[in-house]
């Protein structure tokens, strides 16, 4: 009996949520590897034979000679460019070039930019108000972009759902965890949670394990901050 297509080596974040968010919606088979980022397993030298940049997500193709993918949007426009459904990225080159629009601005925008509004936020030692302010703001900027996009589109790009949908709602998932806000932006809201509620992107979602993101206490994100200010502190230069 043939194995699994691939195999996806992930943690529970907005950027491995989008590969497994993407195979649940193809179909594919897969199986999943749950990496330890508080045990720093990505920085093992096994990992870094899959990806060389220690990060996570990373695949594995092994219907294609175990070809290794890392980056997110990379692995995303691998699965979705090679279903013959062209269920999630069209075939018409014009509308590739408008997914992959979309796709890079959540690559190169939103992701960094609500990535640091965490940091600043959540897990930084000590609370710089020029910090909070200016990527908090950034990222309300970008999510703007989005509201007015789809104030007259349903979707992002290419006037069906894609991988570009998928790639900016894993970060505007965890919206109010970077202190952003949907209150003021309609358009987006309601694409959010259209997406929210496809059955395969609330399967995605419980990848690695069971996704506990909307169900936590104020005590245990508290808890999880503390202990992600921890294993930070232990890996800074310096640290014990």
């Amino acid at each position: 009996m043939a194995g699994p297509s691939y195999t996806l080596y992930t943690a529970g974040t907005p950027n491995g949520w989008k590969p497994s968010i993407t195979l649940e919606e193809l179909g594919s088979s897969y199986d999943v590897k749950k990496i330890s980022l508080s045990d720093n397993e990505q920085k093992q030298d096994w990992f870094l034979k899959i990806n060389p940049n220690g990060r996570i997500p990373a695949l594995v193709d092994h219907t294609a000679g175990d070809l290794s993918i890392f980056e997110s949007g990379a692995i995303m426009w691998w699965l979705a460019s090679r279903d013959p459904e062209a269920k999630l990225f069209p075939k018409d080159a014009a509308k590739q070039a408008e997914v992959m629009s979309w796709l890079m601005f959540q690559m190169g925008g939103v992701g960094p930019m609500q990535g640091q509004a965490n940091h600043f936020l959540r897990y930084a030692p000590e609370k710089i108000e020029y910090g909070i302010h200016r990527y908090v703001n950034e990222t309300n900027r970008l999510y703007q972009v989005m509201d007015t996009q789809l104030k007259d589109h349903e979707w992002l790009a290419a006037d069906q759902y894609t991988i570009a949908d998928i790639a900016n709602f894993t970060w505007v998932y965890i919206h109010s965890w970077s202190g952003a806000t949907l209150d003021d932006k309609p358009h987006l809201k309601a694409w959010y949670e259209k997406i929210a509620a496809r059955p395969a992107v609330q399967r995605g979602l419980d990848v690695p394990e069971p996704n506990k993101f909307k169900t936590m206490s104020e005590e245990e994100m508290n808890k999880t901050i503390a202990e992600t200010q921890k294993f930070m502190g232990s890996t800074a230069p310096g640290g014990k």
